[in-house]
Parts: structure tokens; C-alpha cells; sequence
């Protein structure tokens, strides 16, 4: 057998099932996708035009190449939108399944409350405990090793941030309460 036809195989216990009722298919999210894109060129190009979409006497005003850009923006999506109406082939795959769906919501929920909780917490707090949620939860490592592994990285992060190179990142009552 060459080196070409070899295959290693992974099996990974924690892989989506493969019978997993399907939640939507790619002709569904296409045009979703494309009629989001539409929506958010028709504000961008409206809020532009508002500024201002002429020459004048010193150039181009504020909003000549953001309105241009949300233009080619609208074509695109226009085209996706017309592409995916038109496609037969692509209305019967799946695009994701509900296993597939568990796991990217697996990452995605914790990651929206990180960055709400930023607002609040600041940042190394709030990456505190994304770190250790995520080793705990996610990764299955122990409690203690996720919490001084989090701990370690948002120490070196502010020591790096806010010490070294003095840059101002978002803080919250802890980092006020030590005087920064």
C-alpha cells in the first residue's frame, strides 16, 4: 500500500450523532443569510447617503466610499438572494443538524455572555471565566486545573496590557478596586 492510501481514522466520543433530525438546510440559511446582508446595506447606504455621498470643493465627502461599498454590498447579496431561489440542488442538503446545532450553541452562548459580561465584569474577569467555564465545561479538565490556568492567563494578560504597554482595555469593579 502507497503512502497515499493510507487513512487514520479518530474516533471521537464526543462527535454529533450521525441520525440527528435535521433543523434547516442550506437554501433556507442562503437566503437568510443574503435578505440579512440586503438589510444591513440598505442602513449602511442610507446612513451614508445622509452624511453626505458627493464631491466637494476639498474631495469626496464622508460617506462617498461607505455608501459605493454598501452598493456592491446590496448587488452581492442581491445575487445570493436570486442564486438561491433559483437553486434546486442545495434545497435538499442539510445544513446543520440538532447535534451539530448543540455543539456550535456549546461555543457560541458562553461567548455572547463573555461579551456582555466585559461590559460589566471587564475584561480579565469576564476572560477569567471564560477560560475556566470552558476548560471545565468544554474540555473536561479539572476544576482546579481550569481555574489556575484561567487565573495564570488573565494575570499575564493584564500585567501585559495594563503594565507593559499601558493600554487601556475594558475594566470593571475588581480592577478598580486595585486601583487601576
Amino acid at each position: 500500500m502507497s503512502d497515499t492510501e493510507i487513512e487514520i481514522v479518530v474516533d471521537d466520543p464526543t462527535a454529533p450523532e450521525p441520525d440527528s433530525p435535521d433543523v434547516t438546510d442550506i437554501r433556507v440559511v442562503d437566503i437568510t443569510v443574503s435578505l440579512l446582508l440586503m438589510a444591513l446595506a440598505v442602513t449602511l447606504g442610507y446612513d451614508n447617503w445622509r452624511t453626505g455621498i458627493a464631491w466637494d470643493s476639498t474631495g469626496p465627502q464622508s460617506g462617498y466610499f461607505p455608501f459605493y461599498l454598501s452598493v456592491i454590498l446590496a448587488g452581492a447579496s442581491l445575487y445570493g438572494l436570486v442564486a438561491a431561489l433559483l437553486s434546486r440542488k442545495e434545497a435538499s442538503e442539510t445544513f446543520v443538524t440538532r447535534a451539530q446545532l448543540r455543539r456550535v450553541m456549546a461555543v457560541f452562548v458562553p461567548t455572547l455572555l463573555f461579551c456582555l459580561a466585559m461590559q460589566f465584569l471587564g475584561l480579565y474577569v469576564a476572560s477569567f471565566l471564560l477560560i475556566a467555564g470552558f476548560m471545565i465545561a468544554v474540555g473536561r479538565i479539572a476544576g482546579w486545573k481550569s481555574i489556575l490556568t484561567a487565573a495564570i492567563f488573565s494575570i499575564a494578560m493584564f500585567m501585559t496590557f495594563e503594565i507593559a504597554f499601558d493600554v487601556i482595555m475594558p475594566k470593571g469593579p475588581l480592577e478598580h478596586l486595585l486601583g487601576y
